[in-house]
């Protein structure tokens, strides 16, 4: 790890002369859009047992009480805003700098700041799903009066991301996969590095030979033994920084 007078330069140096470069986000860039970190003191498994609320067995087997749980989170995500990480990452993809991001996140905010090749990790929040025939429902069509919200054959409808004991999609595990093993810089964005499989992403990167980079207020599983450039700040401090150093070095 590399912690240089001017890590901002750097970055952008960095991210300047790279050919292929991604971003993979975690928990951490959405913080101050609103959102706690599901694991922080004040985030939901402060409050509700993952195990008892967030695994899928737990869903089949009392969906109308894990929904108790999911509609505090649906009422998070539905106030929360792009915050200026996400916009700056937006910004970065415009540039034909950043080619793609791999969120672990289901907020949709990197959508919502204009990111247009997000691959969803965790599946995302917009849909919902039928747990039964899986028939697709926008979130704004399906009231939730009533807990479960049913489908019209009669199963209970859940959201369209990720349970704890569920697999990744495959189609964005792939994609993810795929553009970690071709890139040649990854931005690693407010991830802790102890959720699998997505904490094996920067490691394939950096088998291919690629830079790490990371962004992160606090020292994760990346900082010590992968990342070649370590910004012990906020992303929404970081990255904006870095953007506006890039317009500097712009010729």
């Amino acid at each position: 790890m590399v912690q240089g007078l001017r890590p901002h330069k750097e970055a952008a140096d960095r991210l300047r002369q790279s050919r292929c470069a991604i971003a993979l986000t975690g928990a951490g860039i959405s913080v101050e859009s609103g959102i706690p970190d599901f694991r922080s003191a004040d985030g939901l498994w402060s409050r509700y047992d993952p195990m008892e609320f967030g695994h899928i067995v737990s869903f089949r087997r009392n969906p109308a009480k894990v929904w108790q749980m999911l509609l505090e989170m649906d009422a998070l995500l539905h106030r929360s805003v792009p915050n200026p990480a996400h916009y700056a990452l937006a910004e970065l993809e415009q540039r034909g700098i950043i080619k793609s991001i791999i969120t672990q996140n289901v907020d949709s905010l990197h959508q919502r700041a204009g990111s247009l090749r997000v691959v969803e990790y965790h599946g995302e929040g917009r849909t919902l799903r039928c747990d039964g025939c899986a028939q697709s429902y926008s979130r704004e069509t399906v009231p939730l009066a009533k807990l479960p919200p049913l489908c019209w054959c009669g199963k209970p409808l859940r959201p369209n991301f990720v349970f704890f004991g569920e697999d990744i999609p495959p189609a964005a595990h792939r994609d993810a996969v795929e553009a970690a093993r071709h890139c040649d810089l990854m931005l690693v964005v407010g991830t802790s590095g102890t959720v699998a499989p997505a904490s094996y992403l920067p490691a394939m990167a950096k088998q291919g030979g690629a830079f790490i980079l990371e962004i992160n207020p606090a020292k994760t599983e990346f900082s010590a033994t992968l990342a070649d450039l370590s910004i012990g700040e906020s992303a929404g401090i970081a990255l904006p920084a870095i953007v506006a150093t890039l317009d500097g070095l712009e010729v």
